[in-house]
């Protein structure tokens, strides 16, 4: 459950913050592939490469994936106005195309016996384990680090404050001086840096090579728990636990109840929809319009 934690958690704080400024970044998932891409070329283009530098490189070529591919949308919504939702959702096709055509062509493994998987990573490549006899990786303490900064720069910094009145009071924004097209950029910005982070963490982690099956639906599935956390980075904290505990039964349901694929994300999605349902009820409440004084019933 630690294992699948990690991921969820990383994912899950960056567009956060987008959600709270309004910027609904929904292309984690293309994201995280384009950070496990960049991470992978490390071991792929330096093979027999040594030393304990080259998983931290890999984190950062990763993040750095990320935040390249979410400047795209980025870009498109400040100079276009283009749908954030929409570009980044078919965006994230676009990474799971180029992930097919490098391990069915440049990166795939020659001695792979003709699989789409790239070569194994070297030893050094592959994240510390932080628990002895699992494979719970240093990803989990990058993940928490992550969630510590983000409760910081929301709750304490003045740009986590700009970000939340920009999504609150867009046209008091504004009038403040605060620029939207620096919101949108920076809200991005950070989804894609965290969805990439936690993309190369998969790779260099339980993976350990970049593979087809790397795009497991963690990008969406941090959106459901983004939103089970209130949005608030505590709150995500415990959604990514609760989350990662229902993947584990999926799973186990698969194999002891014959169930398909579908019904975990069936349970996911009702889940949102009723959590959603609950917020909206204890928020608002129905009134029913009163006639007025005088008037026929």
């Amino acid at each position: 459950m630690l294992l699948k934690t990690g991921p969820l958690l990383l994912i899950a704080q960056g567009p956060a913050i987008g959600y709270r400024a309004k910027v609904f970044n929904i292309g984690a998932e293309g994201q995280f592939v384009l950070g496990a891409i960049f991470a992978s070329s490390i071991p792929v283009w330096f093979p027999i490469a040594q030393g304990p530098w080259i998983w931290p490189a890999l984190l950062l070529l990763g993040a750095l994936g990320g935040a390249l591919w979410a400047a795209i949308t980025a870009f498109w919504r400040v100079r276009f106005n283009a749908s954030e939702i929409l570009v980044s959702l078919m965006l994230s096709f676009v990474a799971i195309q180029i992930l097919n055509y490098l391990l069915l062509g440049l990166w795939k493994d020659p001695y792979g016996f003709n699989f789409p998987q790239s070569v194994m990573f070297q030893t050094d490549a592959i994240l510390p384990i932080l628990i002895p006899g699992t494979r719970v990786n240093v990803s989990l303490l990058v993940a928490l680090a992550l969630s510590g900064a983000a409760f910081l720069f929301m709750q304490r910094s003045f740009l986590g404050y700009k970000l939340q009145v920009g999504g609150l009071a867009p046209r008091a924004a504004s009038y403040a001086g605060f620029s939207e097209g620096r919101a949108i950029w920076l809200s991005l910005l950070i989804g894609g840096l965290a969805a990439g982070l936690a993309g190369a963490a998969e790779v260099a982690g339980p993976v350990g090579q970049l593979q087809r099956s790397i795009s497991t639906g963690y990008g969406y599935t941090a959106i459901i728990v983004a939103y089970l956390g209130g949005l608030h980075p505590l709150g995500i904290l415990a959604a990514s636990f609760v989350m990662a505990a229902i993947s584990i039964g999926g799973d186990n349901a698969m194999v002891s109840a014959n169930l398909p694929l579908a019904i975990v994300r069936v349970f996911q999605g009702s889940f949102l929809l009723f959590y959603l349902c609950a917020v909206t009820f204890a928020r608002y409440r129905f009134e029913w319009p009163r006639p007025a004084p005088g008037a026929r019933a």
